[in-house]
């Protein structure tokens, strides 16, 4: 059970868990469309075909949801691993108001990023429409109060909680050590945590030192948060060697590298209009453009499949997905054009 979280590389991590599910035929939670009815806290019914007399088997849930640990524990086997990814709050604070800033009430008042770190109460208003975006969206997305007073027993409070709910909690800054460690965790092969960089935008903004610390107070729940697992991380990493760990993050880095040059046609991802295929242009949204992959076309049938797999966004990897699980329904939907509307908490 992976909870994803919002800009924090989780569209990446979605892609490995899809390619493996769908590698090995195993059955996913699926949202009706694409998430789990986010921002809305999650219950079990929201699972497309779950039924709670006949208690279908899943393997995978990995979806968009805020987090509701009893409604998924009606869903998942009781020996789920359970795993998130966090971030820094600062530098996770510039990409959500590049992405969310049509959506988040606090954004949108706010002439430019400056003037929210300055002032961010001046647009912020408890309640106002996806201000979750805005503050503590870490804490949001794991089911708790986001706009609650900050105060040292609450904060200790929900960090238990995600401790003992969670077995491995990754970080987005060391993505490629967090894929070790999960690789260790699950027993899996190198090849199924190599993963090229999905949902990237095509420009980013330096925070600096000054606004980082404005940032870190402003969302002093996720900060806490943050650091707490950060410290914890590196525990693990420390536990697993840390020559071991430098040596699985070369070889990572290098099978990466070598799939790359098989299988794309540029070593950096490209703007949506580059990309020929509709299978695998990723979805637009929010303020800036955001990056995909295009894929070699002389390649045998088997490896370019195998190639598409790896650079197929979310949105359409879900639809393949739920083709294969609810065939005659899906049928329909897949012609379907994606909107806004049904991506938008992406």
């Amino acid at each position: 059970m992976f909870l994803k979280t919002h800009k924090t590389a989780g569209s990446t991590i979605l892609n490995l868990l899809h390619r493996y599910g769908d590698r090995n035929g195993l059955v996913f939670a699926l949202p009706f469309k694409y998430q789990f009815s986010y921002p809305n806290t999650f219950q079990s019914q929201q699972v497309k075909g779950y039924n709670a007399s006949s208690r279908p088997h899943y393997d995978i849930m990995c979806h968009h949801m805020r987090f509701n640990y009893p409604e998924v524990r009606k869903v998942m086997p009781s020996d789920s691993f359970y795993f998130t990814i966090l971030r820094d709050p600062a530098t996770m604070a510039e990409s959500s108001f590049s992405y969310y800033r049509a959506v988040s009430l606090a954004f949108k008042k706010a002439p430019n990023f400056k003037a929210f770190i300055n002032h961010p109460l001046r647009y912020y208003q408890q309640g106002e429409r996806s201000n979750h975006y805005a503050r503590n969206p870490l804490w949001f997305d794991l089911g708790f109060n986001y706009d609650a007073p900050f105060t040292e027993m609450y904060t200790k409070a929900g960090i238990r909680a995600v401790k003992d709910t969670f077995h491995l909690v990754l970080l987005a800054e060391h993505f490629d050590e967090s894929m070790i460690l999960l690789k260790e965790e699950l027993c899996w092969d190198l090849d199924d945590v190599v993963t090229f960089k999905m949902n990237s935008r095509g420009t980013s903004r330096t925070v600096d030192h000054g606004d980082i610390e404005k940032l870190r107070a402003w969302n002093a729940l996720d900060w806490n948060l943050y650091s707490y697992f950060n410290r914890t991380f590196w525990d693990k990493v420390e536990h697993f060697g840390k020559v071991k760990m430098d040596n699985e993050v070369k070889k990572l880095k290098k099978r990466r590298q070598h799939l790359a040059k098989l299988c794309l046609e540029s070593s950096e991802p490209v703007v949506a209009e580059q990309i020929k295929e509709e299978a695998i242009k990723p979805f637009q949204f929010g303020q800036e453009k955001i990056l995909g992959w295009a894929v070699r076309k002389d390649l045998p049938p088997e490896i370019r499949k195998r190639c598409i797999r790896m650079v197929t966004p979310e949105l359409q990897y879900k639809d393949l997905l739920d083709a294969r699980q609810f065939p005659v329904r899906a049928s329909i939907g897949s012609v379907l054009a994606v909107t806004p509307a049904r991506a938008v908490g992406r």
